[in-house]
């Protein structure tokens, strides 16, 4: 008998149970679903709820987007004509704009200035006519005792500082210039506790020298929203303005700043819609707006 090799024996060794041929679907054309048409139901479903968390994420993500700030506008140099254009909608704006501060004489401006510092101007004109009934002339307030002045100015905040800075500056003034405020921006600096800032509101809003242009917060603020200026420091941002505002209009573009500073142009939700200059302005740091 011949002799047969393991691979043929292999072959022999069970029959192969008959198998389901297996349907070849064409090219293009879906693959038959094997199952019971319950199992194929319920991989619907689940295909329908896949495809609705699926939009609800697009949904989800486009509301986080649109919450999103906007990407900041950078500083480019002011166009001359766009500023010509500020200046004079700011001037229709506020034709009578004037030192929000109360006073009669420029020693009563200088103290009521030297009070404004960290506090509102209506909380010091609240303060100054009693003050300044009680301390009638730079000797007076040179001469006053320190926790009598701290108690009368106790309201407007950082009292003994303030306290202090009045009575040295009315030293000053009585010693070096007989007792009247002088009318220069060097003197006024060198008294003590009088800075750039101070010595700018009095000569302008007292004797009527443009000096410079006084930078407060809101003037700083709004000179770089209205992309004036791209500096911070107060000094340079107020050198930069006197570069682009005519001088006859310094002492009043501080006042139309902060005026439009209160009213309109807030820092954390500007009233871009109801603003009359909104089309002068780059609008520069704002991402929301009313």
């Amino acid at each position: 008998m011949p002799r047969r090799s393991p691979r043929s024996r292999r072959k022999s060794a069970g029959a192969k149970l008959p198998q389901k041929s297996r349907v070849r679907s064409a090219p293009g054309s879906s693959r038959p679903t094997g199952g019971t048409s319950a199992t194929r139901g319920a991989h619907a479903k689940k295909g329908a709820r896949g495809s609705a968390a699926a939009a609800k994420k697009t949904t989800r993500k486009q509301a986080v987007l649109a919450k999103r700030p906007a990407r900041a506008k950078k500083f480019t140099a002011p166009d001359p004509v766009r500023v010509r254009a500020l200046l004079e909608g700011l001037h229709e704006l506020y034709p009578d704009a004037k030192c929000a501060l109360d006073f009669r004489t420029p020693l009563e401006l200088l103290i009521a200035t030297i009070l404004s510092a960290q506090c509102t101007d209506d909380r010091v004109n609240k303060v100054t006519p009693a003050l300044f009934a009680t301390y009638r002339d730079a000797a007076a307030f040179a001469a006053a005792d320190q926790a009598d002045l701290e108690k009368a100015i106790h309201s407007t905040g950082f009292f003994r500082n303030k306290a202090k800075a009045i009575r040295e500056a009315c030293a000053d003034i009585v010693a070096k210039h007989g007792g009247q405020v002088p009318r220069t921006l060097e003197e006024l600096t060198a008294l003590r506790g009088v800075g750039r800032k101070t010595a700018n509101v009095v000569l302008g809003n007292a004797y009527g020298i443009a000096s410079g242009i006084v930078v407060d917060t809101h003037v700083g603020r709004l000179a770089h929203r209205l992309g004036l200026t791209d500096e911070s420091d107060p000094v340079k941002v107020e050198f930069a303005l006197m570069r682009l505002v005519p001088r006859e209009s310094w002492t009043l573009f501080s006042h139309w700043l902060i005026l439009h500073g209160r009213a309109v142009c807030n820092a954390r939700k500007p009233l871009c819609s109801a603003c009359p200059v909104s089309g002068h302005c780059p609008k520069l740091g704002v991402t929301v707006s009313a």
